[in-house]
């Protein structure tokens, strides 16, 4: 079996999440991957594990009602894909900052997917 470019990994990762399926979403992490969701320069979240990992992505999935990242750029160097993400989704729930279930939530931000192994062994979400 061919192994998966770095923009494959990525891509499949993505898909998943848009599908809300977190089984897809750990397919391709590292056992010991390393999550962060960074948004106005501070670290809001950081998971480390594919447990970890499973356990907040499952969280997450109560959220939004529908949810999708569009890639809209690829930066893909050796081991680190970088990709410029427009974020849309629907609350189902009601946010700290106002956002009412029903809301869509739309936003621009990246991810820094670093890769090892043919497994993505850190992401960063940025906002």
């Amino acid at each position: 079996m061919e192994t998966a470019t770095p923009k494959q990994l990525v891509l499949a990762y993505i898909e998943a999440y848009n599908r809300f399926d977190v089984d897809g979403m750990v397919a391709n992490l590292h056992d010991e991957v390393v999550f962060k969701d960074i948004a106005n320069g501070e670290v809001n979240l950081t998971t480390t594990g594919k447990e970890s990992f499973r356990q907040q992505a499952e969280q997450a999935k109560q959220y939004f009602s529908q949810r999708e990242q569009r890639v809209t750029d690829w930066q893909v160097a050796d081991n680190q894909v970088e990709v410029l993400i427009d974020y849309t989704g629907v609350a189902a729930i009601a946010f700290p900052n106002g956002l009412k279930p029903g809301d869509t939530l739309q936003m621009q931000g990246k991810s820094v997917f670093q890769l090892e192994g043919g497994k993505i062994l850190s992401i960063e979400d940025i906002s």
